[in-house]
């Protein structure tokens, strides 16, 4: 089933995501090669896709898992977490609807 990873950012942990950012982008990577992954990206604070200084507020993951319990698992150790960027992750099954 599908699963959203809904991500909301620590105010201030800009930084702290750029510098873990490459670890996280290759779990990602694998989730991708694996075929399991529909989406992925950041939710910039401000309305630009180069945020700059201004940061993020979170971000979304929808990626096929076993279970929700899986995609706790796999969540809870995402580098952004270990790193302390996010303040909370809510994870959530997801019905993808379209495109078909």
């Amino acid at each position: 089933m599908l699963y959203a990873i809904i991500c909301e950012e620590l105010p201030g942990a800009l930084e702290r995501r750029l510098a873990s950012r490459p670890s996280h982008v290759e779990r990602l990577k694998a989730l991708q090669a694996e075929g399991r992954l529909v989406l992925a990206g950041p939710h910039p604070l401000i309305d630009a896709d180069d945020p700059g200084p201004a940061g993020f507020s979170g971000s979304l993951i929808v990626a096929e898992f076993a279970s929700r319990e899986a995609a706790i698992a796999w969540a809870a150790e995402d580098p952004y977490c270990a790193a302390g960027v996010f303040s909370n992750v809510t994870v959530k099954p997801f019905k993808k609807t379209f495109p078909s």
